[in-house]
């Protein structure tokens, strides 16, 4: 896999480098700004892009705005972005231009390579990977009618399915059992009004956006 990075603290750039390429992923450019990130994305066309949000010169919202600009101009070119903070504006307009290929991860979940790692193979096989701190506080503030009719588990379920997990991984951090997840999931797509689309992977989508109202 060839990854495209921007981070401007070099240490933080040096370690990523360096766990990225432990974990089989070659990174092809290292950058510092947003400027770098185009540039690099157009030189290499990678497979994946890694991007923090905040970058020179001004250290607001350089990143993120180069991840849009990305995702406008490379369709479903696979994005994770890394936050020192939930910012949850920046966060709804990233998750909110597509629905496949997109990681918005906090920077402390960095410190646990192994689970990193699987978020960015997860991205850039076109799923998704959210921070469950960016997921509770995007539910906070969202919380409304067609939610109202999940039970507190379905609620847990697609709080998981947000966070990027699957059904395995769903009965794993419930301790149920996959059917059991099977059956709260169709629960979930009958009161969400989702029963009509075909593809499951896409009704999985199209629930996140309804969780997180998108």
């Amino acid at each position: 896999m060839r990854v495209v990075l921007a981070e401007d603290s070099v240490l933080l750039r040096e370690g990523l480098v360096w766990m990225l390429g432990s974990g089989g992923m070659e990174v092809v450019a290292a950058v510092a700004d947003a400027e770098g990130l185009l540039r690099a994305v157009e030189e290499h066309e990678p497979d994946l892009v890694v991007t923090d949000v905040r970058m020179p010169p001004s250290h607001t919202d350089e990143g993120l705005r180069a991840a849009l600009v990305l995702r406008r101009s490379h369709r479903g070119l696979p994005i994770v972005v890394l936050s020192q903070y939930v910012e949850e504006r920046y966060a709804t307009r990233l998750l909110s231009t597509e629905t496949s290929g997109i990681g918005y991860l906090l920077k402390d979940r960095v410190a646990d390579v192994a689970e990193f790692l699987d978020a960015l193979r997860r991205v850039a096989g076109g799923g998704t990977a959210l921070d469950p701190e960016v997921v509770a506080q995007l539910l906070i503030r969202r919380y409304s009618d067609p939610l109202d009719l999940l039970t507190p588990r379905e609620h847990e379920v697609l709080a998981l399915i947000a966070e990027g997990r699957s059904n395995t991984g769903i009965a794993t951090a419930l301790t149920v059992s996959e059917g059991a997840v099977g059956k709260h999931i169709n629960n979930i797509f009958t009161k969400l009004g989702l029963t009509g689309a075909d593809d499951k992977d896409h009704r999985r989508v199209l629930a996140v956006l309804r969780f997180l109202k998108i």
